[in-house]
């Protein structure tokens, strides 16, 4: 604190330029330090010789300054935040608008999109992916990372729900409003109804073989990671109500969720990096189609609907949780 009070002195000028560079806080320590403290005596006089009162000239240059950044700076920050923000969403819709009246026009004989790529997909689909169904090769394979894409706006809107609904459980001062939700939705919460409990013990377990069933074999007939992904969401559902959030959180809790969403998106990422970049460079790689039928076949795309599938699950089940409770 003493080199703090020595560092300003008589000249307002430098004073304010110190306070610029070194913030408000040093200055206010300084100022009630040197203005508000009672007068030091002789003998304190003596061994700080250092401290100097802050002049009436320099006290008016620091309230003009903050006065201006309470009033004039906080509005101008807002309007150059406002101006940033148009500037950026118009060159966005140039860029949108630009990219538009560049593409040929819709339903035009001679687009790609009408000749080669839909022949290409049926034609030689099943010989270059392995996958009997001609769409999980087309969205898994040809156009893997579209699918990559839909399952991350999944996951940042459940990463936007959870930042905007959950209760965190860490945080003491908001102990008091959880344990308030816990209460309010025990209250509503059919633990004790018995034809429930027995009718989902039954059904549940059919549940998730068949949202399993249809992630496994998405590549040989219709289904795949998203709708196995559904059905798996709603048994989890489907047994929270049943048995109650107590039961359901001794296998499946918040660190659940982040552990199974981020290890599924990047095993997504980074085995169809390797794809792409081995069949772009025409490159040896190791994954191969496969027998066309077989489960275990169709290259990497058994396993991309198991990561999809389960992101879906996640994301399903915690939007529900979240909305209902506050926490996944």
């Amino acid at each position: 604190m003493a080199r703090i009070r020595s560092d300003y002195g008589p000249s307002p000028r430098r004073n304010f330029l110190l306070w610029l560079r070194s913030g408000d806080e040093c200055f206010d320590r300084a100022l009630i330090d040197s203005v508000s403290a009672p007068a030091p005596s002789e003998a304190e006089r003596g061994r700080s010789a250092e401290v100097r009162r802050v002049p009436r000239k320099e006290e008016k240059v620091y309230r003009k300054a903050e006065a201006w950044n309470r009033e004039k700076g906080t509005k101008l920050t807002r309007r150059l935040y406002l101006a940033l923000c148009v500037v950026t969403a118009l060159a966005v819709i140039l860029l949108l608008l630009r990219t538009a009246a560049l593409l040929p026009p819709f339903g035009e004989a001679s687009n790609p999109a009408n000749n080669e790529v839909s022949r290409r997909y049926i034609e030689q689909g099943m010989e270059e992916t392995g996958a009997v169904n001609i769409v999980a090769g087309m969205i898994l394979d040809y156009r893997a990372f579209d699918t990559l894409g839909e399952s991350n706006v999944l996951f940042v809107a459940a990463c936007t729900v959870i930042i905007l609904l959950r209760v965190a459980a860490g945080d003491r001062d908001d102990a008091a409003r959880r344990l308030e939700l816990e209460t309010d939705d025990r209250m509503y919460e059919p633990k004790d109804d018995l034809i429930l409990q027995r009718i989902a013990a039954v059904l549940v377990p059919l549940v998730w073989m068949l949202g399993l069933y249809i992630i496994l074999n998405g590549h040989l007939s219709p289904g795949g990671g998203f709708s196995g992904g559904t059905v798996l969401g709603a048994g989890l559902i489907l047994y929270l109500n049943a048995f109650g959030f107590a039961k359901t959180e001794r296998f499946f809790t918040y660190r659940t969720f982040r552990v199974i969403s981020v290890t599924a998106l990047t095993f997504y990422a980074v085995s169809k990096s390797y794809s792409f970049f081995t069949g772009a460079n025409h490159l040896s790689s190791v994954i191969t189609p496969g027998t066309p039928g077989m489960l275990f076949s169709a290259g990497l795309i058994p396993y991309l609907n198991i990561a999809v599938g389960l992101v879906v699950a996640c994301t399903v089940y915690a939007f529900y949780t979240l909305f209902r409770k506050g926490d996944v």
